[in-house]
């Protein structure tokens, strides 16, 4: 591979870009067939990139339905029709049993951890009023049905469900709206989270920043309309609108902060 196609990726990506230009290419050139586990956006992004550059190749997403944001990949040579090909995708229902403990996604998320699952086995999870719906490999569906029994500090019955009767959420999003000289990620970012720019540059500069999923330590990126940050403890938001200017120069920014 040559060295040049390290340009478009992050540094920290490099081990997930090699990891996925073996998977291409063992499609291409032994008709290997490959399901991935769970990518996040930014993964399945690099995934797309590298099939497109190999006529070979074809590649199907797939994450239990239309929105989802972790998907499984699908690699085949061009001459398969993935379609027809099982995603592999199973819905865990796990029943609070009526608690009223306000369990929220990180509960959920750590009490599979818990069990030793990683992450990239774990799509995406929907959180109801007294229930939660998480999509999952098929192959560890069973395991989970059997092992999970406590949430945070709730008692929980689990069964599996088909994919078909999956129950989404829709993220809910805190609406804010004001006016930035630019769209500078560390000016925008310190309004979202009410924090003073000097001390908002520190965490992006770390590393701690995402930017549609992508590592920027960059303070003076330029946001654009759609874009989702993401900040380590802090949450994340997506820029909504991009509204004109003020008379005196500002842009006009609403952006919706993930709750």
């Amino acid at each position: 591979m040559k060295p040049t196609l390290y340009e478009h990726f992050h540094p920290d990506e490099k081990p997930f870009v090699d990891r996925a230009m073996e998977w291409v290419e063992r499609s291409a050139q032994l008709h290997e067939l490959k399901r991935t586990d769970f990518l996040d956006p930014r993964q399945a992004e690099i995934v797309q990139m590298l099939a497109n550059r190999n006529p070979d190749v074809q590649l199907r997403l797939a994450g239990g339905y239309p929105e989802a944001e972790r998907c499984r990949a699908i690699i085949g040579p061009e001459y398969r029709y993935l379609d027809d090909e099982p995603i592999g995708l199973s819905v865990l229902a796990v029943d609070g049993g009526g608690t009223h403990l306000d369990l929220d996604h990180g509960d959920y998320l750590g009490a599979l951890l818990g069990l030793g699952v990683k992450r990239d086995r774990i799509g995406d999870i929907h959180v109801h009023e007294d229930y939660s719906h998480i999509i999952v490999l098929d192959e560890i569906a069973d395991y989970l049905n059997v092992h999970l029994r406590q949430v945070h500090r709730a008692s929980v019955l689990t069964e599996i469900i088909p994919i078909t009767e999956l129950k989404p959420v829709v993220p809910a999003l805190q609406e804010m709206s004001f006016t930035v000289a630019s769209m500078r990620l560390d000016g925008i970012a310190s309004d979202v989270y009410r924090i003073s720019r000097t001390k908002i540059v520190d965490p992006i500069r770390a590393g701690r920043c995402r930017v549609n999923w992508k590592t920027s330590e960059n303070p003076s990126e330029q946001l654009k309309l759609g874009d989702v940050v993401s900040f380590k403890g802090l949450g994340r938001f997506k820029v909504l609108e991009i509204d004109g200017m003020t008379k005196k120069g500002r842009i006009r920014v609403k952006v919706g902060k993930f709750i």
